[in-house]
């Protein structure tokens, strides 16, 4: 594959290119960003080539950055989408390693792929930074003729915005789905303002979890340039333990905490745990213009429900104070269930490149979501709101 060069010969039209990029960080900041929209902070031009240049994706990790970009013949951004290369099914969120085996055991080569993709993070946002969706079609022929003219499987853009879906979609690209668990913000005046709609016994229960949380720690959030590099480094170890435990070693490098902070610290919210001064515990969380994300999170020692009160009621905690619409607290998690956070959604797009193998996965694809949407029927059932009530839209899905 050539970097900067340009894809295939249906790339070159009306004046405009499309062309894969060395990377983000070599792409103007200014313009990737308009085409960001400044809501999402995990495509945004810091955070993404803050895993870029702190060695968090590049060589030796299997994520090869591969920004695809359109211009015009000035050279300016009209459209971009954050592309990787991968080696391996780690860090996605959205798991696609029985494909591979299939597709390996009938004798072909899985990976490379093209990832479509905010790395390591299991947050919807839009996957096609454009300044107007005529490109969208553009963005993703350009990806399919990366991937035909260098024999990559697959191309996959993972928690893709709902209103971007409907463009996959009508490229022919398959729709996935898949839950998550998200708190939901009805204006909510104060915590107690959101417990109040809640079961009488879960609404003890809950206060019951933060008393016992709280009792002898003091909870601070750090934001900009509070937080210092002693903390990162408190934070890192807190990281390190919990990536060797969930996924065998972690994405993210030292130095990835730290550059981030420098570029993007207005958006980050690291809360800690203190235990006479020493911090035990900590939460990092994303702060976009329509959600709080909770990221990461670690421990030195254990305290009951320590957890669930820095990466959930904290959250909450944050999101109304700021009167953000809603919390995305990651990936999975049933146990989020019980707190307030309820199941939604998340939505996945794949282009294919052997014809037989898309129709098998396509076939997949169809029993997967009827199992995912019974699943949230039973799920909306076991919600730990006041039961009779009606003024809780659930989000609709595409």
């Amino acid at each position: 594959m050539t970097r900067g060069a340009q894809i295939g010969e249906a790339a070159s039209a009306n004046g405009l290119v499309a062309k894969v990029a060395g990377s983000v960080g070599a792409l103007p900041q200014k313009q990737w960003d308009a085409l960001a929209g400044g809501g999402n902070p995990f495509v945004s031009h810091a955070f993404l080539h803050a895993l870029e240049q702190s060695g968090s994706v590049g060589p030796g990790t299997g994520w090869q950055s591969t920004p695809i970009i359109i211009e015009n013949e000035a050279g300016e951004l009209l459209a971009a989408m954050p592309a990787f290369l991968k080696g391996h099914s780690q860090g996605e969120y959205v798991f696609d390693h029985a494909w591979a085996d299939a597709y390996q055991r009938a004798g072909g080569e899985y990976y490379p792929k093209l990832q479509i993709a905010a790395p390591f993070t299991p947050a919807t946002g839009p996957r096609l930074l454009m300044r107007d969706p005529i490109y969208a079609v553009p963005l993703l022929r350009a990806a399919e003729q990366l991937c035909e003219a260098n024999g990559f499987s697959s191309a996959h853009a993972t928690f893709v915005e709902p209103d971007q879906l409907p463009l996959f979609e009508k490229a022919g690209w398959m729709r996935r789905s898949d839950i998550q668990f998200h708190w939901e913000n009805r204006g909510y005046a104060s915590f107690d303002d959101f417990l109040a709609v809640l079961a009488s016994r879960k609404r003890k229960a809950v206060r019951k979890e933060r008393a016992a949380a709280q009792s002898g720690v003091d909870i601070i959030h750090l934001i900009g340039d509070d937080i210092k590099e002693h903390h990162w480094d408190a934070f890192w170890m807190f990281y390190q333990d919990t990536g060797a435990r969930k996924w065998g070693q972690p994405y993210l490098t030292r130095e990835a905490f730290t550059m981030m902070g420098r570029a993007m610290g207005d958006q980050i919210i690291l809360m800690l745990a203190l235990d006479n001064g020493e911090p035990i515990a900590g939460a990092l969380n994303f702060a976009g213009k329509a959600a709080l994300y909770g990221r990461y999170w670690g421990c030195s020692r254990d305290k009951r429900f320590l957890h669930f009160e820095l990466c959930y009621y904290q959250a909450i905690d944050v999101a109304i104070e700021r009167g953000l619409p809603r919390v995305e607290a990651g990936a999975q998690g049933g146990h989020k269930l019980a707190r307030g956070y309820e199941p939604v959604q998340t939505w996945s797009a794949h282009w294919i490149a052997d014809p037989g193998f898309r129709d098998a996965v396509a076939e997949f694809l169809e029993r997967e979501r009827r199992g995912v949407a019974m699943d949230q029927t039973v799920l909306d059932r076991r919600t730990p709101f006041k039961k009779g009530r009606t003024d809780y839209p659930r989000p609709d899905g595409p």
